[in-house]
């Protein structure tokens, strides 16, 4: 989805259309003659080609949800966006006639409007529900043991400053970039703000929510904060209370969620560098300097 992005980044409107184009010209280079010259419709184009005895399809999308991340004001681009999936993956007439399955990736969950899922029959794992892809969202500690001896670095460094992620199946998890960049460079330091920097950071935990800086603080303090997750509406200006606000930051990475506890905390020592940076603003006055 980047790649759309970038090619359509001087008129976002296009970035839906330019999407359904290329594939239907994909679809006609790759089989010629299944397709008719005047068909604009991507459902009907599919279900033309696997109609003429070819197999079912398979969609991989990878950052499904950058269209969120990039134009995160723009709520007519992102409905069009969810609408195109929509006819994809939910249409009654030929989602089950054309598609054997689907996968995305992404940072956030699926987008809802209202109450009510956008695409309902996708089976979900996120920072906050990983159920058994749990083992999958970095690297175990077993993995980092491993690579540890391996590389002849100390595993209590690696476990202090990477680890802190846990979930009901995997009790430690950690950061895969930063293990990966800390035994090549051979140097433990921190890597996240190499891929992130912290601005967005400060412009979450600096909101006008009430209890929200008391819980930045806590969990800066070393402790969990209680954290509900069910009203997050999986996008990132749709906030009404700090739960929001947290919550989005566990789908992000800059926080750990206890899902038997419903609790939320700063998982390890690069990530709370990054806080301790974040709250060092003059917004923060004397609690960011105490610190």
């Amino acid at each position: 989805m980047t790649g759309f992005i970038a090619d359509s980044k001087d008129n976002n409107i296009e970035i839906v259309s330019n999407i359904k184009n290329t594939i239907l010209e994909e679809l006609r280079d790759a089989f010629p003659g299944c397709i008719a010259d005047e068909e604009k419709n991507l459902g009907k184009a599919l279900y033309a080609v696997v109609s003429k005895g070819n197999a079912k399809f398979v969609f991989v999308i990878d950052e499904w949800d950058a269209l969120f991340r990039e134009f995160k004001d723009d709520k007519q681009l992102q409905e069009n966006y969810i609408l195109f999936l929509r006819s994809l993956f939910k249409n009654k007439d030929t989602t089950s006639r054309t598609i054997a399955a689907a996968y995305m990736t992404g940072i956030l969950p699926i987008k809802k409007y209202g109450t009510e899922s956008a695409l309902t029959d996708f089976k979900e794992y996120s920072m906050t529900r990983p159920g058994r892809l749990a083992e999958y969202v970095g690297f175990t500690e077993d993995e980092v043991k491993r690579l540890c001896d391996e590389y002849q670095m100390e595993f209590d460094d690696m476990q202090s400053w990477y680890d802190g992620y846990s979930f009901s199946r995997i009790k430690h998890v950690y950061s895969p970039n930063s293990v990966m960049n800390a035994l090549q460079e051979e140097e433990i330091s921190n890597y996240w703000t190499q891929t992130e920097t912290f601005e967005s950071l400060k412009a979450y935990i600096g909101m006008d929510f009430d209890g929200l800086k008391d819980a930045v603080t806590t969990m800066l303090g070393g402790q969990k904060v209680s954290v509900r997750i069910s009203t997050f509406q999986n996008d990132i200006t749709s906030f009404k209370n700090k739960n929001d606000v947290l919550t989005l930051l566990i789908h992000l990475g800059y926080l750990a969620y206890d899902s038997t506890k419903r609790e939320t905390y700063i998982p390890n020592f690069e990530v709370a560098e990054i806080f301790e940076d974040a709250v060092s603003g003059a917004e923060w006055g004397a609690v960011g300097k105490a610190l």
